[in-house]
């Protein structure tokens, strides 16, 4: 092959892998947003059943066509607490053996069918074009994805057929199983998918190639991907809490002792591919899918009954640190997903309301009991919910541009949420402030008008209640509620307004209370404003 010859094929060998990583690009962005709510759904089952762990993850990553964002995903969701490590290493299980599908529709490419499938990239950017419809736009740009992934593996395997006698040269010598291996991890570890790597090797069997001598070679390379594959769950949970850390540890370990057992399985057994794979299917293409979905299959089943031994290990080798500090629910590795991220914030924005209504009732108390010593803690609790406010807005900020017309609705009222428990916030500081005054000008309520206040703010904990129920279950039905207890709210501030005036016309009340009181009734208005504005934002 000449020097010509050799950039010639070069250029088409990495336009095909070009093409064929951008098919897998738009298959795997566009199912992902059409199936979040799957996935959110799927997440939200979650059991100390192992088996259903399994089948999650397996669920999940068939549906992302990624094993690589599932494992992110899953070392988020232990990052914020929402399922244990013990969960997670099933699902990690599942989720290597979901990401094989890639490699069996590869391997479809060794048949007459697939100039059919690469139609599809027509028929998908038709869709895309001139349907209305976002989820019909979505639904083309997997067909074209879908087709873009066959062209392209038809691209690398007619490069690599016209060049077979000089490339099968290069690729006949390399026999040696840890060079092979260590080519594997390599290249995974570069692409960031092991799917990709094995539908480049089912590419070169397609075109006639073969490593080696055409036996256990190309499975050394297989058994590397494997390995290779965990790079992104453990780069990813570096930066996270211990048990994310121990998440991307469990994953690394799983994938580390099958490949090693399989490694001394296929050096001790040097016909094992003549003897199984080749003799139970036609093709190599065929033969190569089927093996890469065996291991994993196969190392699920013999590790899923010491899921336990995993994360003993690993709690072993990543110690507790001794201050670590609160996570929340805010974590980068929900910004792949759209609707996982939204659901996320929602419950965040659960947290900032927790702080904020913390800090009214303490700024309460202090007014009712004359306690100078609350107002520190209050302004400490709304110091604390402004952090987490804006710990909100910038992942909204950083979610925006990621998210389809879909979720712009859910961003925007996000942050008019925000907004409306920040002026709860507000509302404990102005009560900070009539503390104060009353203290300074001595002021007092009478029995009969504090049972009064008291009866409006307990109204206020029961919106505040409903508002929370709303905002996590999305329950519409309980509007009716928020609305009765807003206008109960109502009710108290014109009752005790106007008993306040009474009294002062009476002259049973000092003149100087008047502005105390007023503010204070009409602040806890606003407070039961502001909650049912959250509500019904939240109830869809």
């Amino acid at each position: 092959m000449t020097f010509g010859n050799f950039m010639l094929f070069l250029v088409k060998l990495l336009a095909g892998i070009g093409v064929f990583l951008v098919g897998v690009h738009l298959l795997t962005n566009n199912i992902e947003q059409l199936a979040t709510g799957k996935i959110k759904s799927l997440f939200g089952k979650t059991a100390n059943r192992r088996l259903l762990n399994v089948g999650i993850g397996t669920v999940a990553t068939a549906l992302i066509q990624s094993s690589s964002v599932t494992t992110v995903l899953i070392v988020g969701f232990v990052n914020v607490g929402i399922i244990n490590l013990l969960q997670a290493t099933a699902m990690i299980m599942g989720a290597n053996i979901g990401t094989t599908i890639t490699a069996q529709i590869a391997a479809l490419s060794a048949l007459p069918v697939t100039t059919y499938i690469q139609l599809s990239v027509f028929i998908g950017i038709m869709m895309s074009m001139t349907c209305k419809s976002d989820n019909l736009k979505k639904t083309g740009s997997i067909l074209a994805g879908l087709g873009l992934i066959f062209i392209g593996l038809s691209l690398m395997s007619d490069t690599m057929k016209t060049n077979r006698d000089a490339v099968q040269g290069i690729f006949e010598v390399v026999t040696n199983p840890f060079l092979l291996f260590g080519l594997g991890v390599f290249l995974t570890a570069i692409v960031q998918s092991s799917s990709a790597v094995t539908s480049i090797i089912i590419a070169m069997s397609v075109a006639g190639l073969t490593i080696g001598t055409g036996g256990n070679e190309v499975l050394y390379i297989i058994l590397g991907t494997n390995i290779g594959s965990c790079g992104t769950a453990v780069m990813s949970s570096l930066t996270a809490g211990t048990n994310a850390r121990r998440a991307g540890l469990i994953h690394l370990l799983f994938n580390t002792v099958g490949a090693a057992i399989f490694l001394v399985l296929l050096l001790c057994w040097p016909g094992f591919m003549a003897s199984t794979f080749q003799k139970w299917f036609p093709t190599a293409a065929t033969q190569i899918a089927m093996f890469h979905t065996f291991f994993n299959v196969t190392c699920t089943l013999l590790f899923l009954p010491f899921c336990k031994v995993f994360v003993k290990v690993s709690e072993l080798l990543i110690p507790e640190k001794k201050a670590e500090p609160v996570q929340t629910f805010l974590d980068e590795r929900m910004l792949t997903s759209a609707s996982l991220a939204v659901s996320q914030l929602e419950k965040e924005l659960v947290l900032l309301s927790d702080t904020a209504m913390d800090a009214f009732r303490m700024s309460y108390k202090s007014f009712k009991t004359k306690d100078k010593a609350l107002i520190a803690p209050t302004q400490s609790l709304i110091e604390q919910a402004g952090n987490t406010s804006q710990s909100i807005i910038n992942y909204l900020i950083r979610l925006a541009p990621q998210s389809k017309l879909l979720y712009e609705r859910n961003i925007s009222d996000l942050h008019n949420n925000v907004g409306d428990v920040m002026r709860i916030a507000e509302i404990a500081d102005n009560f900070t402030k009539y503390t104060q005054r009353a203290i300074d000008k001595n002021l007092q309520f009478s029995s009969h008008v504090q049972t009064e206040i008291d009866g409006m703010v307990s109204r206020i904990e029961d919106l505040y209640a409903l508002t929370k129920q709303i905002i996590l279950e999305k329950d519409a039905s309980l509007l009716p509620q928020i609305d009765e207890a807003e206008n109960d709210v109502d009710a108290y501030r014109k009752k005790l307004i106007d008993g306040h005036v009474a009294r002062l016309n009476a002259g049973e009340c000092k003149p100087e209370s008047i502005g105390v009181f007023i503010n204070l009734v009409s602040n806890l208005e606003r407070l039961g404003d502001h909650l049912t504005y959250i509500a019904y934002t939240a109830k869809a």
